[in-house]
Order: structure tokens, then C-alpha cells, then sequence
């Protein structure tokens, strides 16, 4: 029950002494650029991973959902699992190739690693 308060509180904060302090708002959120003025970044990684390779696509510059709407698109036409979160996509297997097509296609500039 004294717990409840901290639930609905969230992340807000209460009291600040900084004069010039203005609390985050959605408003704040980055816009997506466009595909054409996007440079994606595609890259191999085995670290941290049991050994398995995935294909990281870095360098996304947008709201989180479009984020998610690229990957799933990645990943439906790889046919393979993977995610989306902090501006990069994890697609598993070795698709280096195949999502430099498909994000061309899509119009989006494109540089391997």
C-alpha cells in the first residue's frame, strides 16, 4: 500500500532547484527523418551472443515505432526473429547481404561494416 504513491509518481520529478529546468514532455520526441536522408549502418556481431551470429543495423534516427516497423519488415523478410531498441536492430543469422537490399530498396542510404 506504500507503494502506491511511487506507482503513480513514475519517473516525475517532484522538486527541482534549478531555476531553468523544464520537465521532459513527448513533445520532446526525436522525429523520423526520412529513408532517403537516413544512413544506416550494417555490421556482423558473434559478442555476447553464445557464439551466434546477427545482423546489427545501427545509425536509426526516429521515433521508437518506426523503429519497430523497419525491423519487423527486416525480419519478415528474412524469415528470422531478432528486435528493435535503442536505435538498432538485431536481426539473427548472417543476412549482411539481404538487409542491404531490402533497406536500398527501400530507399534508405546504406554502409556495410
Amino acid at each position: 500500500m506504500a507503494e502506491d504513491w511511487k506507482k503513480k509518481l513514475g519517473n516525475s520529478v517532484v522538486y527541482s532547484t534549478n531555476p531553468d529546468y523544464k520537465p521532459a514532455s513527448d513533445e520532446d520526441e526525436i522525429e523520423t527523418l526520412p529513408n532517403s536522408k537516413q544512413l544506416l549502418y550494417i555490421s556482423l556481431d558473434k559478442k555476447q551472443r553464445k557464439g551466434k551470429t546477427v545482423t546489427l543495423v545501427d545509425g536509426f534516427v526516429g521515433k521508437n515505432e518506426d523503429l519497430e516497423v523497419l525491423a519487423k519488415l527486416l525480419k519478415t523478410k528474412c524469415g528470422v526473429g531478432g528486435s528493435a531498441k535503442d536505435n538498432e536492430i538485431i536481426i539473427q543469422g548472417d543476412f549482411k547481404l539481404k538487409v542491404k537490399e531490402i533497406l536500398e530498396k527501400e530507399n534508405y542510404k546504406v554502409k556495410v561494416k
